[in-house]
This record gives C-alpha cells, structure tokens and sequence, in this order.
C-alpha cells in the first residue's frame, strides 16, 4: 500500500520571503492587502497561507528576515567599533548608504511599516516598538559602558545619547523616504555627532 505524498511547494519561499518584505517595506503594514502580497510572490493566497500563517506571521517573519540582512548595519556597527562614538558615527553612516540604495525602498522597514495602523494591527506596532527600543537600549549600554572605562566623561548622559541617536536615524529614514540623497544624510549624520561629548 503506497501513501500519498503533499504536492511540493511550487515555488521558492526564501525568494517569495524577500518579495514580501520589499512589498512590506514600500507600503507599509496595513495598506499591503494579502491579494497583492500573493500576486507579487507569484502564488495563490491560499498557498500563502499554507506557507506563511496568516498576514501578520508573513509580517513577524519578514521583520526577523529584515532584522537579519537590511537591517543588521545597527548591530554590527556597535559591536564592530572600539567605542560607542565610533560605533554610533559608523551606524549613522551606514544609514545614510542603505536608507538610500537605488535598488530597493527608501528607509528603515523597522521605523516605517506599521505607523498610523488601526486598532487590529496594535500587536503589530508593539512588535516594532520593541525592536526600536531594544536598539536604544543596546546604544545606551554600550555608552554607559564607556562613561564607566572613562572612555566618556562623566557628566555624559547615556540614555539622552541614545535617544538623539535613535531621533536621528529615525528622522534619516523618513527623509530618505522624502526624497534625501545619501549626501544629505551623510551630512545629517556628521552634525549630528557634534552633540557627542568628548573623552
């Protein structure tokens, strides 16, 4: 007696995960329906749903997708560098480049896919919050820190610092949505680290 097997997915879901978030990320959370999400991956809603769960789970994955590719410039740019200035200057810099690269949507997907949701996609703004907060309060330890090895004099405030980081590349990316060249930013991202104290 022979079992029946599924039919196999039809499709590549690591690229059809990539369609999404570009969809996603240009649109924003709410205004992306699930019909054009399906269209764009080139599969049947119900195939969607199959694979993915249902919109917010495609969104969920999409974000940890983001968090780890586009987005990981943050992370890698505080742990890479010897101090929290130069972790901090690299990462606005790096903002600057990839909030603004030709071949994909202006921004940060993080900043900008969920605001003005309504009161169905709450948990979706949650989830976004507390990835945002989770990077000011990475930025803030990492300037304690230094305060602490007198890297920072003592006077420094860490969470205001980590805050005018966060303002900063929060405003970058919706400039870069607005239309600003990484030059712009780049020379946002320079005066901004005037506001650093020095050692």
């Amino acid at each position: 007696m022979t079992t029946k097997r599924g039919r196999p997915r039809s499709f590549d879901r690591d690229a059809a995960l990539e369609i999404a978030l570009r969809e996603f990320w240009a649109r924003g959370y709410e205004p992306t329906p699930v019909s054009v999400l399906a269209k764009a991956m080139g599969i049947g809603i119900p195939s969607l749903y199959a694979a993915f769960g249902d919109k917010k789970a495609l969104f969920r994955e999409v974000v940890d997708v983001y968090s780890r590719t586009y987005g990981a410039f943050t992370e890698r740019a505080l742990a890479a560098e010897s101090s929290a200035r130069a972790g901090v200057a690299r990462m606005l810099r790096e903002a600057a480049a990839e909030y603004t690269t030709p071949d994909r949507p202006n921004g940060c997907l993080v900043i900008s896919a969920a605001t003005n949701c309504g009161p169905d996609s709450a948990d979706i703004e949650e989830l976004l919050r507390t990835r945002r907060n989770a990077n000011i309060a990475a930025i803030e330890q990492r300037v304690r820190s230094d305060v602490e090895a007198g890297i920072l004099p003592p006077e420094t405030n860490p969470a205001a610092l980590a805050r005018l980081t966060a303002v900063t590349i929060q405003g970058m990316s919706q400039q870069a949505r607005d239309g600003a060249t990484r030059s712009d930013l780049e020379g946002v991202a320079e005066l901004a680290m005037s506001a650093w104290p020095n050692a």
